[in-house]
């Protein structure tokens, strides 16, 4: 048998290597000028992949890992509008302890006012006052109590006026009358329009046009 030198076996190798290759594996382009057959046969240690990486190719790992922090906070931002709660100033049981107020203070001062008042527009508002909103408080007062929610405990009623009232008693009466009814037209608007409970939200719109007319009727009897 013919005795093969160390080139052809090297020779034979390298081709045996390239027909076993897998169809689809890429084969990195050689920058180097080829190198002749050393007579010891041995090469040179092969440099280590990452030796032969591209600038092109090395770009990607900064760039992945700099897309990695955008992502992540992109999970972490909260959901736009997450934050928006309900704009109604009050919960329903709010509600309902500060109309119960609001509505005993009226009809208090309507009855307080009523012995001094000199106009007698004035007087027959106020007595529309004590009429309307003592039924308003008792509507309110039996949905509460139906749905189990506290009501404020009634004041002791103030004792009578006495004496002579001041010459300004109707202005000033009205004028508070006045800032009272729109604070409450705002109070029953908010909770018509955005109230948890189906019935308070009625309460409060079959209310609303009771207390706008009562505003109405005191700035006509203040000019």
């Amino acid at each position: 048998m013919k005795a093969h030198s160390i080139k052809d076996v090297l020779l034979a190798a390298a081709a045996g290597a390239v027909l076993a290759a897998p169809a689809g594996a890429v084969s990195l382009p050689s920058t180097a000028t080829a190198q002749p057959i050393p007579e010891n046969g041995r090469y040179p240690a092969a440099p280590l992949a990452i030796d032969s990486w591209s600038a092109g190719s090395a770009s990607l790992v900064p760039l992945m890992a700099a897309d990695l922090p955008s992502r992540h906070a992109a999970f972490d931002a909260p959901a736009e509008g997450a934050a928006d709660a309900s704009q109604k100033p009050l919960d329903d049981m709010s509600f309902v302890k500060q109309a119960t107020l609001n509505g005993r203070k009226e009809v208090a001062a309507a009855r307080e006012a009523l012995p001094q008042l000199k106009s007698p527009a004035l007087k027959r508002i106020a007595e529309m006052l004590v009429t309307d909103h003592s039924g308003a408080n008792e509507r309110l007062s039996k949905i509460a109590e139906a749905k189990g929610w506290p009501v404020p405990a009634p004041q002791a009623a103030a004792p009578p006026a006495s004496g002579t009232a001041s010459s300004d008693f109707d202005a000033r009466w009205s004028a508070e009358m006045i800032a009272g009814h729109e604070k409450s037209i705002a109070l029953y608007r908010a909770q018509a329009q955005s109230g948890d409970d189906k019935d308070l939200r009625k309460f409060a719109r079959d209310t609303l046009p009771t207390i706008e007319h009562h505003l109405a009727e005191l700035r006509s009897a203040q000019k």
